[in-house]
């Protein structure tokens, strides 16, 4: 377990970050007290990867094998209303997913394994902008694992879906694939009063939002995960016009690659068609973001088997739809992903509510699990 006076420390350094939430690629006060602490444990630190993306690394024994741990160290853009007192100080930023939690779980890991035995080359890989804006390809891209090389890799995700003391980690698909889409259709405006007068936008693009939901219910095996949503429509700004232009924009999810292709397919399909239909031209805009997080079996069997040995009760869930772009890594490195239950009793906001804190009864046993998975992966000779 990690001493008391330890775990006080990896409490203050969560609140002190909760306090001054810095967004994506822009973490560089987290990025630079990280550094501080890694150096200070005599860790070799590289900063500047992926522009704010810090990694230490520690080398003891004569062993060659290298594991890396993963922790996302963003930010997002959302008006705090948690009522604690390390809220945070900066207006329209906070750490609403609990990765200011995260830092701290691996700073307190990192801190005890600079003490502890272990053989081979242990690496804490700290990620900026996780949070939709794909930190972990740009680390991939800017050669994280050719200069930091690894055999496996692991992330840690606070999970308040679940009770305290509860771990998951699925064989295979943990977080779905994700792309955003923005259609903008053209028609031609007109009085309100004279709708014959013109090409009505906003009358195409309400079909459309009700077609679009034939792709998951009509398209997609009911076998087969899948989700469309779409999540703004714009257009207009008086009461008696009708617009001639309107947005409308959402994110697709899944899992199966075959899946991805059909719901891209069949929305240009559907989009083309009825906006036609309604005398309106269209222009589709679809970006995808993030991959599948896919966890290598044996990975995933090696830290459920280690976190029902230091007291996590391991549980099965199905996968989220939500997405993460630690998928990027997983893509080039066998590994896991992995969930520890995070519920707090009575209030318990859920990831990205603006009453959304970490829940700090998970700091100790989740450093005392990172510290567990280094010294059984890389075993003292």
């Amino acid at each position: 377990m990690i001493p008391a006076s330890h775990l006080a420390e990896a409490t203050e350094w969560r609140r002190r970050i909760h306090m001054n939430p810095e967004l994506a690629f822009e973490e560089h006060e987290t990025a630079a007290f990280i550094a501080g602490k890694l150096a200070e444990w005599g860790y070799e630190v590289a900063t500047g990867i992926a522009r704010t993306g810090v990694v230490g690394s520690l080398t003891k024994g004569a062993g060659n094998r290298a594991i890396g741990i993963r922790a996302d160290i963003d930010a997002l853009p959302i008006s705090e209303s948690s009522g604690t007192d390390w809220r945070s100080q900066r207006p329209g930023r906070a750490h609403s997913c609990g990765h200011d939690g995260h830092v701290a779980v691996a700073l307190a890991a990192a801190r005890l394994l600079a003490d502890a035995p272990f053989d081979g080359t242990l690496r804490f890989i700290f990620q900026p902008a996780e949070e939709n804006e794909g930190g972990g390809r740009e680390m991939v891209a800017d050669g994280l694992l050719t200069r930091f090389p690894v055999d496996a890799v692991y992330a840690m995700h606070n999970w308040p879906g679940l009770p305290v003391g509860t771990l998951v980690a699925r064989d295979r698909e943990m977080m779905a694939a994700f792309a955003t889409f923005e259609i903008g259709l053209t028609g031609k405006g007109a009085h309100g009063a004279m709708p014959h007068e013109g090409a009505d936008t906003l009358l195409a693009a309400s079909h459309i939002v009700t077609a679009l939901q034939s792709i998951a219910s009509r398209n997609v095996s009911p076998l087969r995960s899948s989700v469309v949503s779409v999540t703004q429509v714009h257009g207009g700004d008086a009461w008696n016009v009708l617009p001639e232009t309107a947005v409308i924009r959402g994110t697709t999810r899944w899992f199966d690659p075959e899946v991805g292709d059909l719901l891209e397919a069949r929305m240009n399909s559907i989009v083309s068609a009825v906006a036609t239909g309604f005398d309106c031209s269209a222009d589709l805009q679809y970006q995808r973001r993030y991959p599948s997080t896919l966890n290598t079996p044996e990975n995933a069997a090696l830290v459920r088997r280690l976190g029902a040995e230091v007291g996590f009760e391991v549980v099965d869930t199905d996968p989220s739809m939500a997405a993460e772009d630690f998928a990027f890594m997983l893509e080039h490195v066998p590994g896991c992903y992995f969930w520890l239950g995070a519920a707090k009793e009575g209030d318990n906001p859920g990831l990205h509510s603006p009453r959304f804190d970490f829940n700090d009864a998970i700091l100790g046993p989740a450093a005392a699990f990172w510290v567990r998975l280094a010294q059984a992966e890389l075993r003292v000779a």
